[in-house]
């Protein structure tokens, strides 16, 4: 063995203890470290032949990157839809790196990871109120592969209902697809999967303040497709303004017309939690998939989230994504290897810290973040709406506040201000043709407090200008 490996094994409680103490460190102080630094040039090292150990590793990192890593999972950044791990999160991430299991095979020898992420999905049907035996779900890394794999099983039942095989034969004809507000991690993935991110056909949306599909011009783009299969992208949630599709609506149209329901719930599927706001999303239990984010409103680590596909579509699933060079892996469907039903053969047990976090917190710790998010975003809109300077572009229908400034022009100067001050962080956007800001509310830590910080320093940023 390596003399470097050896002393580190030998030493792995001293530099476990390390980590945890910078752990904590930070976590402590999370709420004092900035949400924002200005750019700096860092000089690259060059790789070393003879290495120096996990301690001098640990000590290197401190001294020239822990200043420059951001608050991000902090109570004031409301940029990207980001949240924050939970302390149980965190225990579960630990431990799935400890443990190193490769989620694969749920019969049979060798690793059986696999049975902790499907209760892990199950308990997060439940905590969604959807039926636990609808589905077969799985994790991915986030929202962009939780929306490529349910498109990529659409797109395989797109090919039978125009009588081919997509997965052996490859993409041949016109696939249709329709949308009205796709989040870009959807146009993303139709690019990947060879339908062409600029053929999606764009549905109107309702007249009014509101980004969802106008249901009178979906079904008459359905029509002038006389009768194709298509695929419907549905948005549970939206970016700017967390406006929801009428699911009821689109159920009707699916008993007329043949199509996939694809409905990206990415964050917004969390309104299930609040009694207030589950209506939302009446009617999504009858999509044929749905994309959750677990690392934006569920809270824990980054590179986490999973997809549902309706088991009646398990065929087309496997068909999908099965290793069929590969017969050491047995029959996919007898054996039910795992990771035939995923796009990764190779993936760590993402399932961990969300069983972690939802066993520790159970269905009224996380009614308690959700409708703590939302009653934040309240907060800052009413700031906003009294406010002679700035102007509320939407109604705060969850936990996102859209605003801008009524001097338009000067949005992206107040936001560069604002943000440089590392108080709190929003992001840019443009809502109906208007330059904005958008903040989204998901951390568990963020508190009243948080928000009057964040109104003091915008009010200092436009004293400053």
């Amino acid at each position: 063995m390596n003399e470097l490996l050896k002393k580190d094994l030998n030493e792995l409680d001293l530099i476990l203890n390390q980590v945890k103490a910078e752990g904590l460190e930070f976590l402590t102080g999370i709420n004092n470290r900035p949400t924002s630094i200005s750019n700096q040039e860092i000089a690259y090292q060059h790789l070393e032949e003879q290495g120096t150990g996990a301690i001098h590793a640990l000590a290197e990192f401190k001294s020239r990157f822990d200043q420059i890593i951001v608050a991000s999972t902090g109570p004031r950044y409301w940029g990207f839809v980001t949240g924050g791990s939970t302390p149980a999160a965190i225990v579960g991430d630990w431990l799935a790196t400890v443990y190193d299991q490769n989620t694969q095979t749920i019969k049979g020898q060798g690793d059986i990871s696999a049975i902790i992420e499907l209760e892990t999905v199950r308990l997060l049907l439940q905590l969604l109120g959807l039926p636990d035996d609808a589905y077969l779900g799985g994790f991915v890394t986030g929202a962009t592969m939780s929306n490529f794999t349910c498109l990529a099983v659409a797109r395989q039942w797109l090919g039978k209902q125009n009588g081919y095989d997509i997965a052996k034969e490859g993409i041949s004809g016109k696939l249709k697809v329709l949308s009205a507000t796709p989040h870009s991690s959807s146009v993303k993935s139709l690019a990947l999967l060879g339908f062409g991110s600029q053929n999606l056909i764009k549905v109107k949306v309702m007249p009014g303040n509101r980004e969802a599909m106008d249901l009178q011009d979906l079904e008459k783009q359905i029509l002038e497709l006389n009768g194709a299969p298509f695929i419907l992208i549905s948005s549970g949630g939206t970016v700017n303004t967390v406006d929801f599709d009428d699911f009821e609506g689109i159920l009707k149209l699916k008993e007329k017309y043949n199509f996939w329901w694809h409905m990206d719930a990415a964050f917004g599927a969390f309104a299930a939690c609040a009694p207030a706001y589950s209506h939302l999303l009446k009617g999504w239990e009858q999509a044929d998939s749905i994309t959750i984010d677990c690392h934006k409103w569920l809270n824990v680590p980054y590179e986490n989230a999973f997809f549902l596909v309706k088991k009646e579509h398990r065929l087309l699933q496997m068909e999908s994504f099965q290793n069929s060079n590969a017969p050491y892996l047995g029959d996919p469907l007898e054996n039910f290897n795992y990771l035939n039903f995923l796009p990764e053969n190779s993936r760590r047990l993402k399932a961990l810290p969300a069983w972690f976090s939802l066993k520790a917190y159970g269905t009224k710790g996380y009614q308690d973040i959700v409708e703590g998010c939302i009653a934040r975003a309240m907060e800052l809109a009413a700031f906003i709406e009294k406010s002679d300077v700035f102007e509320l572009l939407a109604p705060v229908r969850l936990n996102t506040v859209c605003f801008t400034l009524k001097e338009e022009e000067q949005v992206f100067e107040f936001l560069s201000a604002l943000n440089a001050k590392g108080i709190v962080f929003m992001t840019p956007t443009v809502y109906r043709g208007k330059q904005a800001v958008r903040a989204a509310f998901v951390n568990w830590r963020t508190t009243e407090n948080d928000v009057l910080m964040a109104i003091d320093s915008m009010e200092q940023t436009l004293r400053e200008f």
